[in-house]
């Protein structure tokens, strides 16, 4: 359903910033701290907006032609929380927690079912990462202005953060429907990832290529904001007690 390794591979990079770095120069990140931060955030950013990933999941799976199961995102929540509880929302939880490949995945129905669907996530993480990192630093940079070593305020960073995600959203729902599809239990019925994009586009319009945007809108902001700001706090902690200069 979802990929969050390829969102906090940036952080691990050696040439990252520090949130708060002195006057001068601007201080690099050590990249253990980066890496730790990084993770830290994403399990935090996971545990909170989980239920909206599987509302948006199983909206994009639920196609037209069927017809559909649900009348929207409160009749999927409705029907989740009465076929299974609450705790419904959060079935596949620990599949991202544990970094492992999807369920609906391994479920197909093809030997090659762990694979299935790699080209269009490949797509979507590319493409989401590089919206996401460009609008970020875009604002960031204007923030800023000339002094690059400005402080910037926890809300203002969840803001820009919220802001790049909604960018990612607009920019690539396309492919995460596809991505989404060819990891369902009907993935059998498309031959490629080119192959789902025209069949849904024949059956269904290109308003199925969207569907899932509302809650995935929701998730991804929440998720992208929290992720900034936490990832810059827990550096901010980790700079006070783990010392690398």
């Amino acid at each position: 359903m979802q990929d969050k390794g390829a969102f906090f591979s940036p952080f691990c990079r050696p040439r990252c910033l520090a949130a708060a770095a002195p006057a001068g120069r601007a201080k690099l990140t050590h990249p253990g701290k980066a890496i730790l931060a990084g993770g830290i955030a994403g399990g935090i950013e996971i545990c909170i907006t989980f239920p909206t990933e599987y509302v948006k999941t199983q909206l994009q799976l639920d196609e037209k032609a069927n017809p559909p199961k649900y009348r929207g995102i409160g009749d999927c929540v409705k029907q989740t929380v009465q076929s299974h509880g609450v705790k419904g929302l959060y079935r596949g939880l620990s599949s991202l927690l544990y970094g492992s490949i999807p369920k609906s995945a391994v479920r197909c129905n093809r030997l090659r079912g762990t694979y299935q669907g790699l080209t269009a996530t490949v797509l979507k993480q590319g493409s989401n990462q590089a919206i996401r990192f460009f609008v970020m630093t875009s604002l960031k940079n204007w923030y800023k202005g000339d002094d690059q070593n400005k402080t910037i305020n926890p809300i203002i960073t969840g803001a820009f953060g919220a802001i790049a995600g909604a960018a990612s959203v607009f920019g690539n729902t396309p492919l995460d429907v596809i991505k989404t599809r060819m990891q369902g239990l009907e993935a059998h019925k498309y031959k490629s990832t080119l192959d789902c994009a025209l069949k849904i586009l024949k059956h269904e319009g290109l308003a199925a290529f969207y569907k899932g945007t509302v809650p995935r809108l929701g998730r991804v902001c929440l998720d992208v904001a929290i992720v900034f700001i936490i990832y810059e706090e827990v550096v901010k902690v980790l700079n006070t007690v783990w010392k690398t200069d």
